[in-house]
């Protein structure tokens, strides 16, 4: 295999650091994990350097050279100035990561948010072929959406669009979010809300085959029990994926997207996806027209690719666009 270049590939999440060499054509050569720690940026930052270093001295690369680094980052990422502005509100210590990883490998290096990044993976290597206007809403531990518009990836002014995990989709739910507010759509249909419905109804439910696993209970597991007919797991996933049809149809009116791109683990299950399908309604996504689709990339190289994209680019700019 004689490869001339490559970029470095980073996707930091709140568990684990996935990274890994990327052609320019979107392929993966090589790829290594490695447990995070976002208990702050300074001690996240740590680890990332070492796992760096581990995966430079034990893994190697494949490609003659290596052009720069791409970073996809939990949290709200300055792309512009490659700061790391903070992990989540309350973990809040602007990083100048870029400048710290230029410092170290000499490479130029770009930032962002893990979701924007996946939704630069899309763009580039996906649905985003097809269309110049899309919503990508990743559906995984947390929920969070990716915004093309023209062309164009949207970021707001703070840096900080997408983050409609705590959007309201249910006005009357008493269900209350770790924001403060109640009928958040991130506490009832990602994988970490799907999981806390389960816990909070168990005691009603005590024949459930949930009430078995309660030590080991995940969505995941109560996906699974949805589709073994049990009445917990069917109440609650009706209701997830009723949410997310709502979110969806909230979304649409404000960008009018010809495709909304499901990724992350949870959309990955066959029956989570088709009710969420039936729960739409078709007068008000008439304008999608590419429709409402699951992700063409594999979910577990989707951010690496994504933070490659984004390191693709750059020229000689450092963290800067």
């Amino acid at each position: 295999m004689n490869i001339q270049e490559s970029v470095i590939g980073i996707d930091l999440g709140g568990t684990k650091i996935l990274i890994g060499e990327v052609t320019k054509d979107g392929e993966v050569l090589n790829s290594k994990s490695y447990p995070s720690n976002t208990e702050n940026q300074t001690k996240a930052t740590e680890v990332l350097l070492g796992a760096l270093d581990d995966y430079s001295q034990n893994i190697g690369f494949i490609a003659e050279k290596q052009t720069s680094i791409g970073v996809g980052l939990v949290g709200r990422v300055d792309h512009k100035s490659g700061v790391w502005l903070e992990i989540e509100p309350g973990k809040t210590n602007p990083t100048p990561l870029a400048n710290i990883l230029e410092a170290k490998t000499g490479l130029p290096v770009s930032l962002g948010n893990d979701v924007v990044c996946a939704t630069m993976a899309e763009q580039q290597f996906g649905w985003g072929r097809e269309t110049n206007d899309f919503i990508y809403l990743n559906i995984g531990t947390g929920l969070a959406a990716g915004f093309v518009v023209d062309g164009r990836v949207t970021q707001g002014g703070h840096f900080n669009a997408g983050e409609i995990g705590h959007a309201v989709v249910d006005i009357h739910s008493d269900v209350r979010c770790g924001c403060g507010r109640c009928g958040c759509v991130e506490r009832l249909a990602s994988g970490l809300g799907i999981k806390e419905e389960a816990l909070r109804h168990l005691k009603n439910y005590p024949t459930s085959v949930l009430a078995k696993n309660q030590a080991e209970l995940t969505g995941k597991l109560v996906l699974h029990a949805a589709e073994q007919k049990d009445i917990l797991a069917e109440k609650i996933i009706d209701n997830a994926t009723l949410q997310l049809a709502n979110l969806i149809m909230n979304l649409v009116r404000t960008t009018d997207p010809e495709c909304v791109i499901l990724g992350g683990g949870v959309t990955q299950n066959e029956h989570f996806f088709q009710k969420i399908l039936a729960n739409l309604q078709s007068n008000t996504i008439r304008f999608v027209t590419k429709g409402v689709v699951r992700s063409k990339l594999e979910k577990d190289k989707v951010g690496l690719i994504g933070a490659a994209v984004n390191g693709m680019k750059l020229g000689n700019e450092g963290g800067k666009e």
